[in-house]
Order: structure tokens, then sequence, then C-alpha cells
């Protein structure tokens, strides 16, 4: 059986999402099949490049301005007049991509404030197997040169294969950025061309912790000791980090902005990243004494204290043991005692390729679990424990401890319990820099759940329930670092785990990672949908009394039935009465929407009927906005609007919180109460007159949030049909790359039979169709069709369904056609 091709989907939606779980379950974001960054193929490219005798340049970073910077390294800043893009072949005659193997030497700071990505590159030359795996052997600027490299780095959970050509910024003819004491020797150049293309720019390098670029190269998790209040047994972690392989930062905190690359007396750099190289106990006159080895990735500028280059101190030690250490020595590398470190530095970093825990006596292999999720203003990004009001609404995960530690392991006498790590890491902020938007305030809070509510169903907690209790346990602290961490110990038992920013309405995508030493479950925490809705009473016309008719007879007209245009008009008339509400008025296109939900017999106007049922429901939802209009605004805020639908009868997941806030808020997140109205009447039609699809969350397992679109082609073709809808009337939307065939845009009453025939050639499907004008009312059906099944009249039914689905109110819902291996089960 030939493998399957896993080729990448460069879009969004529920449907992308399950696309790429399946890639995912497939191994495609594991370090042996990394993702084709940008979709850009090394061997392809290269392949196409060796053929045409063309060197590659490559236009997705083209050595561009822009792709220097925004501000600093802007196009018309001072910084970069005179820089010129050159190959290293226009540099020296024989450029070496690696010479004798990578070392620390190999990397030298430029004019790029990223001290802390060259100390992380720095730490990597010290493990081959780590080094070759961010940079891939075979490259030379000799055999198969074409102008392109590759590198792997690990992005947020998944591991990218980059490629960069080797057009690099210079000045004078030397390197502007990173370049090697040689000065021939480029594969530290251009893995930080390679690092610079996915953030965005070089200048999105300047500034950062050298965790991220130690994360970046092993997607391992980093441990954060503060000097001042660090274990006593800090120096053995720290033989013990070395000796497996984790990588080692440290640095010196500044006052003030002033302080930064500030030089102290004894030459050490503030606010300035160090790697940490080497620890060794030496016998000093008849003592034993701790030395740490540092690297300033400047090249230069070493400590000058004690155990310094040519300090009095060597003289003491045995010749033999001395030239092992000294013989090491190189150009920004030195060593000083750990007492010294102690005082003179103020944070160390340690980064574990597994988080093993560096305290206990023995090797472990820890379990992990990674989530992904979003803070989104006014549905799920509720600031910390300061604002109790909307803490509540943040993302919730619940983490199960089953099993402690081993008794024999060694804490120091400390009581029993089960070892954890939470990385709390937010995603793609330096990108975001050129828009003026930076790294966010992050931290967490862990509570433990109460007996009573113990092996429940995943409910997100609610805001009484963070009220009454206090977290067991939370980051050390929120900073605006990529990534807050922190190892905890905790009795066996269930715990909620609730990431966020600091300050509420701060939007974001974040990374949480669980590290267990034991067996532990963990399951995102989110409500089911689903509606208590009591039964709608729907009187016939005879029963419907004499008053209601009266009114209907004369807000309809002659033709005793309410178009959109007066339903229009009768609706701001009855609100301009009610002055304690907010609104603009129910526009044209809400009142369409309205007519076009509760239109039960398609000629696009409402019946006695059909305004009756919403006009009951427009005063049940007058009660409850009053209700929980707290504040008294006259409007809704999100958090008001949340606890308001659930009122109303409803349970909606978060990702659907989000989509009404951003359908429905002003820019001030407040909800008017025509765009209150319009929600609810879309909620309650599709409860009530589309149960079909309703179920589905009820069905979605924490391990596997996208496993219920995978059996129901109901769902998961309607998921399609709206990442497939384009704009225009007839335009194709063109096709798309990988296992999904083409995608077309029908409209007219043509549109079911040809669907329906495309079918019958083989593709597998759901069938969505529009027509008609819209604002006219008429709609057209959708309906699962079988392989098997014969255009019928059953085309034609089900048009309160599609309406549901037109949300744009175009009369038109996308036909996404696709094949994805046999066809989807389930119903």
């Amino acid at each position: 059986m030939a493998e399957e091709i896993i080729t990448p989907i460069y879009c969004t939606g529920v449907s992308a999402q399950v696309q790429k779980h399946r890639a995912k379950e497939l191994g495609l974001g594991r370090h042996e099949n990394a993702i084709k960054y940008l979709g850009q193929n090394y061997d392809q490219l290269q392949a196409q490049c060796l053929q045409s005798g063309v060197l590659f340049r490559d236009e997705a970073f083209p050595p561009v301005p822009q792709s220097l910077g925004f501000k600093e390294l802007g196009p018309n800043s001072s910084k970069t007049y005179g820089i010129k893009w050159k190959r290293p072949t226009e540099l020296f005659s024989n450029p070496q991509f690696i010479v004798d193997g990578a070392t620390r030497t190999d990397i030298c700071q430029g004019a790029l404030g990223d001290c802390w990505l060259l100390a992380a590159i720095a730490c990597l030359t010290l493990n081959d197997t780590l080094l070759h795996r961010v940079v891939p052997h075979g490259q030379s600027f000799q055999n198969g040169y074409a102008g392109i490299f590759h590198f792997q780095l690990w992005q947020f959970g998944e591991w990218v294969d980059v490629v960069v050509d080797d057009l690099l910024p210079t000045k004078d003819g030397k390197l502007v950025f990173v370049h090697s004491a040689q000065g021939n020797e480029f594969w530290s150049a251009l893995l930080e061309k390679a690092y610079a293309k996915v953030n965005g720019s070089y200048e999105a390098l300047s500034g950062g912790s050298t965790s991220e670029g130690f994360e970046d190269f092993t997607g391992g998790v980093t441990e954060w000791y503060e000097l001042r209040k660090a274990p006593s047994d800090l120096y053995h972690i720290i033989l013990k980090a070395l000796e497996r392989g984790s990588l080692l930062g440290c640095s010196i905190d500044i006052s003030s902005v002033l302080d930064m690359e500030a030089v102290t007396f004894k030459k050490l750099v503030k606010g300035h990243a160090y790697s940490v190289t080497g620890a060794k106990q030496v016998n000093y006159q008849g003592q034993m004494v701790s030395l740490i080895r540092m690297r300033n990735p400047w090249g230069e500028v070493e400590w000058t204290g004690a155990w310094s280059d040519g300090s009095s101190e060597w003289n003491n030690v045995d010749p033999y043991e001395r030239e092992q250490l000294r013989v090491k020595m190189e150009d920004g590398e030195f060593w000083m005692s750990f007492r010294d470190f102690m005082r003179e530095f103020t944070r160390l970093e340690i980064c574990n390729l597994t988080p093993d825990a560096l305290q206990s006596r023995k090797f472990r292999k820890w379990n992990t679990t990674l989530y992904e999720g979003t803070w989104r203003r006014g549905s799920t990004a509720g600031g910390c424990r300061n604002y109790p009001a909307t803490f509540w609404v943040n993302p919730q995960f619940k983490i199960q401890l089953e099993e402690p530690d081993d008794p024999d392991d060694d804490y120091g006498g400390r009581e029993s319990g089960c070892s954890f790590v939470l990385a709390l890491m937010q995603k793609n902020r330096r990108r975001e820099r050129r828009f003026g938007r930076d790294m966010e305030t992050i931290g967490f809070a862990v509570y433990e759940v109460p007996r009573e509510l113990v092996g429940q169903p995943a409910v997100h907690l609610k805001r009484d329930f963070f009220l009454a209790n206090s977290s067991r346990a939370r980051s050390e602290q929120f900073i605006n670092l990529r990534e807050v961490s922190t190892r905890f110990r905790l009795p066996p038992g269930e715990y909620v785990v609730v990431p966020s920013t600091f300050e509420p309405n701060k939007e974001g995508d974040f990374v949480l990672r669980f590290f267990s030493e034991k067996k532990a479950g963990t399951q995102e925490l989110d409500d089911q949908i689903q509606a208590n809705l009591p039964d709608e009473q729907v009187l016939s016309e005879q029963e419907i009394d004499e008053t209601f008719k009266n009114l209907f007879r004369q807000l309809a007209g002659t033709d005793m039935e309410i178009s959109v245009r007066e339903l229009q008009t009768i609706l701001n008339r009855i609100i301009s009465k009610h002055k304690d509400l907010r609104t603009k008025g129910f526009s044209l296109e809400s009142c369409r929407s309205m007519v076009n939900l509760m239109d039960r017999d398609g000629n696009g106007k409402l019946g006695l009927v059909e305004f009756n049922i919403l006009w009951n429901r427009i005063r049940n939802y007058l009660s409850i906005f009053r209700k929980f209009d707290l504040d008294k605004s006259g409007s809704m805020s999100a958090y008001e609007m949340r606890m308001a639908i659930e009122s109303a009868g409803f349970k909606l997941n978060k990702k659907l919180y989000e989509l009404i806030i951003t359908r429905y808020s002003e820019p001030d997140l407040a909800v008017d109460f025509d765009n209150f109205v319009c929600c609810l009447v879309r909620l309650e039609t599709m409860f009530r007159e589309c149960p079909i699809l309703l179920p589905f969350s009820s069905s979605i397992s924490h391990s596997s949030p996208t496993s219920w679109w995978e059996g129901r082609p109901q769902a998961h073709a309607m998921a399609r049909a709206r990442d497939a809808r384009v704009s225009g009337v007839g335009r194709p939307a063109g096709l798309v790359p990988g296992p999904w065939g083409g995608r077309e845009l029908w409209r007219g009453p043509q549109a079911a039979g040809r669907a329906a025939a495309r079918l019958q050639q083989g593709h597998t499907g759901m069938l969505w169709g529009g027509g008609g004008e819209a604002g006219r009312g008429w709609s057209w059906p959708c309906v699962n069709v079988p392989l098997s099944s014969q255009p019928t009249s059953s085309f034609l039914e089900h048009t309160g369904f599609f309406k549901t689905l037109d949300t744009d109110l175009d009369g038109v819902v996308t036909f996404d056609l696709f094949k994805v291996g046999p066809p989807l089960a389930g119903g």
C-alpha cells in the first residue's frame, strides 16, 4: 500500500482543523516529518534551481528593506543606509557552510540586539545531535549549491522546515548581523536568517529571552531560577543539566533602560544574555572549588575577576587540569567561581530536552500533552483573578493527577505528591511587532476541583466557583515573556488550570503544555452545545386573539402580510418608545434576516401566524435583556450577553461565544437591543428547526476536538462549505491543493441538478444550495445526498435549514465537493 502523501492546507475554519488534525495524527509536524514552512519544499526547489542553472531567490522573504525591519531597521532608517544583500560567493572565493564542525566561535553578534538568540545557538553547538536536528547535514557551497539552504525549527508544538536563500545583509563587504570569527563560515548567519523569516523580519528578533531560542531549537521546556532564592543544590542541578544536554543561559537584570548593556567594573554586561557552556570542580589549595564556564555572544568583553583568563588562581591548580580547562578557552568565553556567579548574575534558564526532574537523582521520562487556545475580546479574554467579573470566561483545562511520585525520590523531605510542569506560551507575537503589538503579560492559576464536582462532565466553571474558591497554585508571576512555566507538586486529585492575560480583553493565541512524571489525565473544559427551550405555542389564525389580529391588520396593509421594510418600520416605532434601550434601530439587513428565518411558507413575508411567533419571542427577549443589563446601560456587555444567552435556555461552547461577540457586538463590545434580538432569533430558529446539527458538541472528545466532524458528513460538509465561500456570484473558488477536490459556487435552480450529477461522478459530500435574489425570500434547499441518489423533489425541501446556514443572506451557500479517501461514515 502506497504511503499517503500529506499536503498542508492553508485555510481556516472547522474543515481546516479537521484536515490539520488528520495530518497530525499521521505524524506531520514531528521532527522526522516537519511541516514545509509556507509550503516551500527544499528538495524540489533545489532541484529546480540546479536544473535551470539559476540561484534561488526566496520571494517569501525577499532581499528588500521590509525583511530587515519596520522601525529602527525600517525602509527609511539611517541604520539601513548602505546595506546590500549579497551571497557568500560574492564575499569570499571559497565560502564554507561549516568548518571542522560547528563551534561556539562561529557565532559573533552583529548590529542586531539578538544576543538571546545567539546565546541559544552557542549552547546548541555543545550537542552535535541537537545541532543537526536544526542544521540538517549535507549542505554546502560546493556540492549541489543552488543558493538555497534549510533549517528545522520548533514552532508552538510543531517542527517546521524553513527554506532561505543565501542573500545576506552586508555593509562595506561585511555581514551586518551574526558572523563567524573566521568570517568565511556561514551556517550561523543563515540560521539567523531562517529565524528572522518565521518571525517576519530581522528587527523582530531584537530583545528577548534565551529560553525562546532554546525551545525553538529543541521543543523542550524551560525552567527559571531566580538566583537570589535559588535551591541549595543548584550547582548539582547545573551539572546534571549539562550532562543531559540541556541548554543553559543566564543574565543580569537591569534597574532602568539606561542600564541596558552597561558594562560592570569587572566587565560583565547587564541586560545581556550569556550561555552557560560548562561546569567543573577543581582542587584549589587543597579545597574543591566549583567553577562555571560562560560565553558572551559578542565574542569579546569577558569577566576580569577571579578565575578569568590569566588570573592568578590558575597558578594554584594542577598543571594538567589547568591545561585541560584553559586549552578550550576561546574569545568571549571565560570561567568564574560559582560563588561569584551567584552574586553577579540574577537569573538562570535551563531548557530541558525532556522535562526530567532536575531535583531527582535518576533519569525519568515524562508524559506530555499540548493544547492550543485563544483569548478573544468579549468572549474568552477575561484577564487575571484581579477581574472577578470576567476571569471565569478564560479557557479552562482540567488535569487529573492519579499517581504520586516514587517514594524513593529525593525531594528534601517534602510531602509526597504528583510532580508536573505547566508551560504557557503565547504565539506569533514577534511577527506582530510591525503592527505595534508585542508580548502580552501572561500567567495562569490552578484550582482544586471541589469534591462534589470531581468526576463530573467537562463543564466550563462559572463565576460563582471562582468567587468562592481560591487558587491552589499559580505561575510565579505574570510577565510579558513568550512563555511562563512553573513546576508544581500537588496531591492526587482533579485540578483546573486557567491561563490568562493580566488584563481582560487582550487578544492572543496560546499553547498550554502539561508535563507529568506519572499517569495523569487532561481535558479542555467547555460547555456542550444544547438548548433547554420550552415548547413554543404556535396558534392557528383562529386561536389568535382579536386584539392582536386588529393590530396586525393595521400594520400589514392590504396584502395582510408583513414585508421586510414593513417589519423594520414596526420594530423601530416600538423600540423608539423604550428610551432605556441603547439601539440604532433595526437595520434592513436585520429585518431581512428575521423574515428569512421566520418565513415558513417561503414567500418572503410574514403572515399572521409567523408574525405572532416573532412578536412573542421579541417580548420574551426584552424581559431577558432588561434582567441581565446589570449596569442599566441600555446595552449588554459581552459578559452580560453570555449570562443572558444561558438564561434564554442556550448552552454554547466558547467558539460560538467568540463568533457571537464578533458578529453582534459594537466596537466597544456592547450588544445593542436590536442585535440582541437578531442573535436570539437566529439561535432559537437553529435549535428548533435544525436539530440534526446541534448534538455535535456533546460528541466531541477532549483528546480530539475535531473527532465529531470526522464521522458526520453533514456537519463536515457544512464546515467545508463555509470555508469555501467566495465573494461575488458565479465566480469559481478555484482548486485546493492536496486531497481535496474542486470548489465551485453555484446559484439558481440549476444548482441542484448539477450538484447531483457531480455526486454521481464519484464525489463524496454534502450539497448546499441557494438561489433567488437576496431579500425576495426565495431559498434553495440543502440535503445530504448519497452517491447513489438521483435528483428528486427532496432537493426542494428543508428551506429553513438552508436559510439558517445562509449567514450572509446573499441567497447563496457554497457547494464544496471533496474527496478524502473513503466516504465518511456516520450521520
